[in-house]
């Protein structure tokens, strides 16, 4: 009998093998696949076209000449190809091979580059400061707190260009911020008190977003850690810096990442408030200004401003930990 054994064993695996459910159940799966691959078509045809085809586009008319007067032979031209030339045009700031003159957009892009940065970096770490403080808060169970969070994301909800000149009336000469302050300061007519009166609006629109983003993650922690390191007798700091910062880590750098991404953007407030005078003018606003004297060009300024905001994004998600999709599959296999 020792030696039939096997023989009987194999036998009933072979069948569970062939068993008719299990291959209906690998059909199904094809199926499944098969209706899914034909339901994507759609949106990647719809992303080709939307995104890949306007980038690839841009990227090809960087590379020609914008139609204008060739200052050698006095002709109009209507352009061809330029190799690097527009790129060189921003980067070293050369017009016609020269040195671009002093109020030209060309001798501003490393103005803009350094005020598009200064925004970001300032803004930001407002933002995640007021933010985290935020979430704190609407975290704890209080009597309203629905209300409160509703209120909270108000100036979220309302429109970038109605921000924008919502404070823009504030900060005018005989605005509110000047009676509250008891002060005659032009803020929009000067640099510095213009760049603060961009950042007060943008910290005052978008650290809603970011208390929200937060929030998410604050809710995912579990009360049985905290109660636990009460027992321990953990202090509150040592709560919030030993458990709150390292289990939010992961939702408080994608916030960050979205936030960064988005300030390298930044046009409407700066834009709507002082049309980018006052060294207030951002990587974006120097595209649609460039864009009424050729697109060309424009296009070559718009590919160095992705791959800036690429290489920002790539750092954040590859050194930085803002990779939440890596992060879930990770925890998801432990």
């Amino acid at each position: 009998m020792s030696t039939k054994l096997p023989e009987r064993t194999e036998a009933r695996s072979s069948k569970a093998h062939h068993m008719p459910g299990r291959e209906s159940a690998d059909r199904k799966q094809v199926t499944q696949g098969r209706w899914a691959s034909v339901l994507l078509i759609p949106t990647l045809v719809l992303l080709a076209v939307v995104i890949i085809y306007p980038v690839v586009n841009a990227i090809i008319m960087s590379f020609q000449k914008d139609a204008g007067l060739n200052p050698a032979t006095g002709f109009f031209e209507q352009g061809g190809p330029a190799g690097f030339d527009n790129y060189a045009h921003w980067l070293f700031q050369q017009c016609n091979g020269q040195a671009c003159p002093p109020g030209t957009l060309g001798s501003q892009f490393w103005n803009s580059f350094g005020t598009t940065f200064f925004f970001t970096v300032v803004t930001v770490a407002l933002e995640t400061v007021l933010g985290f403080w935020m979430a704190i808060i609407m975290a704890r169970t209080f009597r309203g707190r629905s209300a409160v969070r509703a209120a909270v994301l108000v100036p979220w909800a309302i429109p970038t260009a109605v921000t924008a000149k919502l404070w823009f009336f504030i900060f005018a000469f005989d605005g509110i911020a000047n009676k509250l302050l008891g002060t005659q300061i032009l803020w929009t007519g000067s640099e510095w008190p213009a760049k603060w009166a961009i950042i007060i609006s943008d910290v005052w629109k978008t650290t809603p977003f970011m208390a929200l983003l937060i929030l998410a993650g604050l809710q995912l922690i579990p009360d049985e850690v905290y109660e636990a390191a009460k027992v321990d007798g953990a202090s509150s700091w040592q709560r919030f810096t030993q458990i709150t910062l390292p289990l939010v880590k992961p939702a408080l750098m994608v916030a960050i990442l979205f936030r960064v991404l988005d300030a390298l953007r930044m046009f409407d407030l700066p834009y709507i408030m002082t049309q980018g005078a006052n060294n207030t003018s951002t990587l974006s606003i120097l595209v649609v200004d460039q864009i009424r004297e050729g697109f060309n060009s424009a296009a070559a300024l718009s590919t160095i401003t992705f791959l800036v905001i690429f290489i920002v994004a790539f750092i954040f998600v590859r050194f930085l930990g803002a990779n939440a999709v890596g992060a879930a599959t990770s925890s998801g296999r432990k």
